[in-house]
């Protein structure tokens, strides 16, 4: 399925748009911070990997395979420059089954903004692309994301312990997700 008429997706204060050139210094901004990279079991990146990042995001694929993506860069409606981004990823395209993340700027954060555009893009996961089962991954640590998927109406699903190696330091995740039946999306 051709996505690109269904962008960008617009809420009452965000716009969720593809990446352009233009917002490599944008991402470099919150991607570049130790406080992201460490709930992303990576090191920051440099300027050159948002660079490369933005450039395969910015090249839309269809969405019919596993491991097809979908980055967008979360702006606001009222300011230039890039917040954030929100990503949906095919993990099987037969059962159906998106997983959804984001990461926002910290300077951007306790503002519902991440809510609000995982919120629109949820809708479009179980909308326009037909998922069953929405689910997101995330560190046991990152307080913000478990709220907001509890704020999404998401259920926790899995406690995985020590699951993920970043260098030295063993990470665990918990595993929220909802199904398409479950949740009304506007």
């Amino acid at each position: 399925m051709d996505l690109a008429p269904f962008l960008p997706l617009t809420t009452a204060r965000l716009t969720l748009r593809p990446f352009t050139p233009k917002d490599v210094d944008d991402m470099y901004a919150y991607q570049g911070l130790p406080e992201v990279a460490r709930y992303l079991y990576r090191p920051p990146r440099t300027r050159e990997q948002c660079e490369a990042a933005v450039a395969r995001s910015a090249a839309l694929s269809d969405w019919t395979a596993d491991g097809d993506e979908l980055v967008l860069a979360v702006t606001r409606t009222d300011t230039p420059g890039v917040i954030g981004e929100t990503v949906l990823k095919c993990a099987s395209a037969h059962a159906r089954q998106t997983e959804i993340g984001w990461a926002l700027h910290p300077a951007h954060a306790g503002r519902g903004y991440a809510t609000e555009a995982a919120t629109a893009l949820g809708g479009l996961a179980f909308g326009v692309l037909g998922t069953h089962r929405l689910f997101a991954r995330l560190d046991v640590e990152n307080t913000p994301s478990v709220r907001l998927c509890e704020r999404l109406g998401m259920r926790r699903e899995a406690h995985l312990v020590e699951n993920d190696l970043d260098g030295t330091r063993w990470g665990s995740e918990y595993v929220y997700a909802a199904l398409a039946h479950e949740l009304r999306q506007d």
